[in-house]
């Protein structure tokens, strides 16, 4: 019972991470929850189009007016602040490639009349830009071409972002020195010996959601004959522990994460499956590169907390379609010891790629087809991630990171022999007016055992949750 509790457990903390992932707030005293039974009220997963996060959803009715207007900023200012920090901005940088390729609705049917699609989409999406159907998930019947956009970050970040230009420092192996870190986006405009390791760093610490934050994720998975035989959800609380910018406490979150290297702290309450339900796990993440983060678990039918082990991070997961160092679509520390890797970059240039949606409208069909994904030209770094210990799961990765704002569009993984893996695509929701993106959806591909999972979800800010919330005596009080 233990190894099926551990598989199911494991599967949906790695699918919340993934991509890369409710509901109008109910006030209760000081704190506001959501849940997942409001979430689908409002957006299903499958076959539903409507834009939730400018109707039904749109945070400037979901939250308070005084948090609200405490986290929205004047947009004009965000673009100026960011373009300072990065040097660019996204639409200047691209228009090179595939010029002809314009604005507008593209069928898969037009790829022989449009070849430079072909040149200007990622292979893989370029793959999938076709009809839906067996064996994976996914496909794009159609896609909407939209011009390419600014992106930023809210002005306490992008200043954080300044403060430390110059200062963040990696060490002779390229890993990050974290006492030269405080808070933003670490390296906003890599470059020298070590710049695919600043890429990575970029990701690992990108400040996409808030400091601390309550969410509800729901995830369908498909059989090589798009039969849905998984259906989760689970209600998320996280709290980051270092490089607060938005919510107070600002900086470390408290002495106890500065004593003990703590980053973040997460627990995952599941709703569903039914016999999943009361499950509760939570995860430590520590900033040491040679320390494993830790994972507890809370199972309902024995009224116990077991610790799972760390040291299995690179174990296939049951029923799901990526390992635990998937998690986040990329969720691996870069270390000397511990499953060490060569990062090069392999190119550096613009993509089609369905980057953001702002309004959450898109959905997938019964046919496996994703609607409704809006597709910008992107400036992209593409780097290679090679496996330096030959006895782990994957030989390398080729991973997509987006230049402005250091955010992962996409991940393939080899195997040892070779051979595509797993794969993972995600697209965040943009919310404009906070300078910051939301939960959004991702796909995630076994390309050996052609299973696929789809998850959606919706995240708001929770400055009431404390370590009481996500401690061990928290697991147990949410379990029970």
């Amino acid at each position: 019972m233990m190894k099926k509790t551990k598989i199911f457990v494991i599967s949906f903390l790695v699918l919340f991470l993934t991509l890369g992932m409710m509901v109008p707030a109910l006030w209760a005293a000081e704190e506001f929850k959501i849940t997942a039974q409001e979430w689908v009220k409002n957006k299903r997963l499958m076959d539903d189009p409507r834009p939730y996060l400018t109707t039904t959803l749109a945070y400037k009715k979901v939250l308070p007016p005084e948090l609200y207007s405490k986290l929205s900023y004047n947009v004009e200012e965000m673009k100026k602040l960011w373009a300072e920090c990065v040097g660019f901005r996204s639409p200047d940088e691209v228009g090179k490639i595939a010029p002809e390729i314009n604005p507008g609705t593209y069928s898969y049917k037009d790829k022989a009349k449009y070849p430079g699609l072909k040149e200007l989409m990622i292979p893989m999406h370029y793959e999938f830009f076709k009809e839906g159907g067996p064996p994976l998930a996914g496909s794009y019947a159609e896609i909407k071409v939209v011009p390419t956009r600014q992106y930023y970050f809210s002005p306490p970040v992008a200043k954080a972002t300044k403060e430390g230009m110059g200062r963040v420092q990696l060490d002779n192996n390229g890993i990050i020195k974290e006492d030269t870190w405080v808070a933003g986006l670490p390296f906003p405009r890599p470059e020298g010996k070590f710049k695919a390791n600043q890429v990575i760093y970029n990701w690992i610490k990108t400040p996409i959601w808030w400091d601390s934050q309550y969410a509800t994720s729901v995830n369908k998975g498909f059989t090589r004959t798009l039969r849905i035989d998984q259906e989760m959800v689970a209600d998320v609380m996280q709290i980051i522990l270092k490089g607060r910018t938005r919510l107070e406490p600002f900086g470390w979150f408290d002495e106890r994460a500065k004593k003990n290297g703590e980053y973040l702290q997460m627990n995952f309450f599941y709703q569903a499956p039914r016999d999943m339900y009361g499950n509760v796990i939570g995860m430590t993440s520590y900033l040491q590169t040679e320390k494993y983060d830790q994972m507890m678990i809370y199972i309902n039918a024995l009224r116990r907390v077991r610790l799972l082990s760390a040291t299995d991070i690179q174990d296939a997961i049951g029923g799901a379609d990526y390992a635990y160092v998937d998690n986040n679509g990329l969720g691996q520390k870069l270390s000397t010891t511990i499953f060490p890797y060569k990062n090069e970059i392999i190119a550096e240039r613009e993509y089609l790629v369905p980057f953001s949606t702002w309004d959450g409208s898109e959905y997938m069909n019964a046919k496996g087809e994703i609607y409704n994904l809006e597709w910008e030209r992107r400036p992209i770094y593409v780097v290679k991630m090679t496996q330096l210990d030959k006895n782990f799961v994957y030989s390398y990765r080729i991973v997509y990171m987006d230049k402005e704002t250091g955010t992962l569009i996409h991940v393939e993984n080899y195997d040892q022999k070779g051979r595509l893996y797993r794969s993972t695509v995600g697209s965040r929701p943009f919310i404009p007016e906070m300078g910051m993106f939301g939960f959004g959806c991702g796909l995630a591909r076994d390309h050996l055992d052609l299973h696929t999972s789809w998850t959606n979800g919706y995240v708001v800010p929770a400055p009431w949750l404390t370590r009481a919330d996500i401690s061990l005596r928290g697991l147990v009080i949410k379990g029970k």
